[in-house]
């Protein structure tokens, strides 16, 4: 059962629901949906005071470190922010970053990865790869780097790991996809079932983000959906996706391919949660309880 907290936050999202959308309505409204995105995430994007923030410059590729008081300077989260490839930054999801740190005890890199329409698809692949090889250049073992992300970030957790193995290289230790955005063509049932429950992804405008990100490329391809992937050989995966969200189906699915392939694969449903809940951490106890098993994940498979 959901929190007070959490059925309150839910009463709120549901007073802003902005309504259906589509490709046409948000083609040309790119900069307002950002702005729109900073005020809405203002409120959780914050860091605790105690935690240091350092920017970086990854060949070109805006990046910030985040680091929390005492941790191990040897493990690295490599986050991925969620926005639909369109909308986010590392400044939108500092907050949830911070707390990380915090709970993995482990330094953060968050990475500004580019943005379509400027730039599509597979900029951001590109870009997640580089950041990757470049932690690996800088002395970090590989079985000390885990990579998540939320939403967007999450699904390019998922196509990153995929060209990483592609292209030979040496995989993290494990990945957090959270909340991922997996298929580009939104052919989940829980499109449909959780629509009027998720106040958060509305599938017109997620389809909408997706037309903007493929650029007209193909929408199947394994490292725009994951779900179309080959998941043999990557490291353990912690999915976590709320019981409301319209993303259900593109976690839950995503889940049963990795462990068919023979992954160490754990599926977190989490009931009566909305998308990316994590975000509300500061509000809900449901949002610092899901950040907390991360954490614990991630000591474990650096250990």
């Amino acid at each position: 059962m959901a929190s007070p907290e959490s059925k309150k936050l839910l009463e709120l999202l549901w007073k802003n629901y902005p309504g259906p959308s589509n490709y046409e309505m948000m083609k040309d409204k790119v900069d307002k949906m950002r702005a729109n995105f900073v005020k809405a995430t203002a409120n959780f994007a914050t860091p605790a005071s105690d935690v240091t923030v350092t920017t970086v410059d990854i060949d070109g590729t805006a990046a910030e470190w985040l680091d929390a008081p005492g941790v191990a300077t040897d493990r690295v989260l490599l986050y991925l922010h969620g926005g639909g490839y369109v909308i986010g930054s590392i400044a939108t999801h500092r907050g949830l970053t911070a707390s990380l740190s915090k709970a993995a005890n482990c330094r953060v890199l968050s990475l500004d990865y580019r943005l379509a329409p400027e730039h599509v698809y597979p900029a951001a692949v590109e870009d997640a790869t580089k950041a990757y090889r470049w932690l690996l250049s800088q002395g970090i073992a590989a079985d000390k780097i885990t990579i998540a992300g939320d939403s967007a970030g999450g699904g390019l957790t998922l196509a990153t790991l995929v060209a990483l193995r592609d292209a030979g290289d040496t995989l993290p230790a494990a990945a957090i996809p959270i909340s991922p955005w997996t298929d580009m063509e939104g052919t989940g049932e829980s499109m449909k079932t959780k629509v009027d429950l998720d106040p958060m992804v509305e599938p017109g405008g997620l389809m909408g983000m997706g037309q903007i990100y493929m650029g007209g490329g193909d929408p199947k391809q394994p490292t725009a959906s994951p779900l179309y992937a080959d998941y043999k050989g990557l490291p353990p995966l912690l999915i976590q996706v709320g019981d409301l969200e319209t993303l259900l189906d593109d976690a839950t699915r995503v889940a049963a391919s990795a462990e068919a392939a023979g992954v160490d694969t754990t599926l977190e449903v989490w009931p009566d949660m909305v998308h990316v809940w994590h975000l509300f951490a500061p509000m809900v106890p449901e949002g610092r309880e899901a950040i907390a098993r991360i954490g614990q994940f991630i000591q474990e498979q650096t250990a």
